[in-house]
């Protein structure tokens, strides 16, 4: 496999599709486009600040589209895009390295911790 160079502008997308609230949104939009007040309801953790920051990067960075239904009163609906579509495999790969590497990562922190206390 070849050695990939992470630049700055690398790292600053990576930092913005894969944030907390991004995965969340993602993976809500790739089941259904959603209105604002949807996501909200179904990352209840979120604050409107967060998802409203969120939704703008990932806009930004092409993987999501805002766009206006004609409705009384007008409403917005958000869904990934083609380009944020193409993310779904590869995080589905962490995640999935995440699920199986979780014991051997719990194991690792607790040693760690027990060493940290164990020398001050």
């Amino acid at each position: 496999m070849d050695t990939v160079f992470i630049g700055p502008s690398h790292r600053e997308l990576l930092d913005q599709v894969l944030d907390k609230w991004s995965l969340s949104v993602l993976g809500e939009l790739c089941e259904s486009p959603c209105r604002f007040n949807e996501l909200r309801r179904a990352i209840p953790h979120v604050t409107q600040k967060s998802l409203t920051a969120t939704l703008r990067r990932l806009e930004r960075n092409g993987v999501v589209e805002r766009e206006v239904v004609s409705t009384r009163p007008v409403a917005v609906r958000y869904r990934i895009t083609p380009l944020g579509k193409t993310l779904r495999p590869p995080v589905d790969v962490l995640l999935a390295w995440v699920s199986e590497s979780m014991p051997a990562i719990t194991r690792a922190r607790e040693a760690f911790d027990a060493r940290e206390e164990a020398n001050p």
